[in-house]
């Protein structure tokens, strides 16, 4: 009698277990869905569209979150053209001319002309930003939510301090 008290508490306990075990399964599944559904959400309107569509909530979030390379140009000539497309724009106020006209001479594109034939820096002036890590960002496409003002202005500040720092 009491090995079969004992088989039924083994089975009882082993059943909660199975079915705990299905439970957590199916947590994840829906897990992996949403963050599947998230990423071709993302995907679809990725950070290198050029289309004028937004960007998710959860793409502007990680520009805004990841690290400074994110948001930094691969290029000098691009980070030129960006921090007019800044000016331009209204994004950044501080002293973004006088980096802009320094590095501008440091590239020897002081000529306005001879400026607007490079490809990078044609893109800039769009709002293209071609990060550090070879993605490219409409700058326009994020809008004008909070979230997306927040990303343009980092992104500003970020492609400001790299000029700075390029300049010294």
């Amino acid at each position: 009698m009491k090995a079969v008290s004992m088989m039924m508490v083994a089975l009882a306990v082993s059943s909660s277990l199975l079915a705990g075990a299905a439970s957590a399964a199916s947590w994840q599944e829906q897990l992996s869905s949403a963050a599947n559904a998230l990423s071709q959400d993302s995907n679809s309107s990725s950070s290198t569209n050029t289309q004028g569509n937004g960007l998710s909530l959860g793409a502007l979030t990680g520009l805004l979150n990841g690290g400074s390379q994110t948001l930094s140009a691969n290029s000098m000539t691009n980070a030129a053209g960006v921090l007019q497309y800044c000016v331009q724009n209204n994004i950044v106020d501080n002293n973004v001319n006088s980096v802009k006209d320094q590095l501008m001479g440091k590239l020897g594109l002081e000529d306005t002309q001879k400026a607007k034939e490079t490809t990078d820096y044609k893109q800039g002036l769009m709002g293209l930003l071609n990060t550090a890590d070879n993605q490219q960002i409409n700058l326009k496409s994020l809008g004008d939510t909070a979230l997306g003002k927040k990303v343009k202005t980092k992104a500003c500040d970020l492609v400001l301090k790299q000029s700075s720092q390029f300049i010294s």
